[in-house]
């Protein structure tokens, strides 16, 4: 009796994992984005992106390390599925200047009461790009209070010149 049940629960569990089975653009952004979330040097100062159209993978964005653009390039490139890679990751400009600057931000929002919780994940959810004095805010935040919040202390950061709050506002 309970071969004659095997087979059929069998069948009713296989159709179900194969009915769950995501997109196959679904899968690559979603392995896309664990490997470039897993790139050993990538930091809360750096800024990927990508997109994904069939099997061709654009990455872009902005990079302190040099090494972080082939790194990321070569990660993609091993997803399976990927056939090709248009890297357009930019290497940020070596300045003392903009490293001091990216600190104090990094200090000034990270230490505020309420955005201090932002800082507890693997990677912080606040990126923080600067390139000659200006600061970029890259990422996501749960409020409209918190986004304006560290585009404030951003602002009020010795050095700083300008800043772009291009957070977005989580709606879950």
């Amino acid at each position: 009796m309970l071969k004659a049940l095997a087979l059929p629960i069998l069948i009713i569990a296989f159709s179900c994992m194969v009915s769950a089975a995501p997109a196959p653009g679904d899968r690559i952004g979603r392995e896309v984005r664990h490997e470039l979330r897993m790139l050993p040097y990538y930091t809360v100062f750096d800024n990927l992106t990508y997109k994904v159209e069939g099997s061709t993978v654009t990455i872009s964005g902005q990079v302190v390390n040099p090494v972080l653009k082939s790194d990321a390039e070569h990660a993609v490139k091993s997803i399976e599925g990927v056939e090709a890679v248009n890297n357009g990751i930019e290497v940020l400009p070596v300045s003392p200047d903009d490293d001091r600057i990216r600190r104090a931000v990094y200090r000034a929002i990270y230490r505020a009461p309420g955005l201090d919780t932002y800082a507890l994940r693997a990677v912080p959810t606040i990126h923080i790009i600067v390139r000659n004095g200006n600061v970029t805010l890259e990422g996501a935040v749960a409020n409209s209070g918190d986004k304006s919040r560290a585009g404030i202390l951003a602002n009020g950061v010795s050095g700083v010149f300008r800043v772009a709050n291009n957070l977005m506002v989580d709606k879950s």
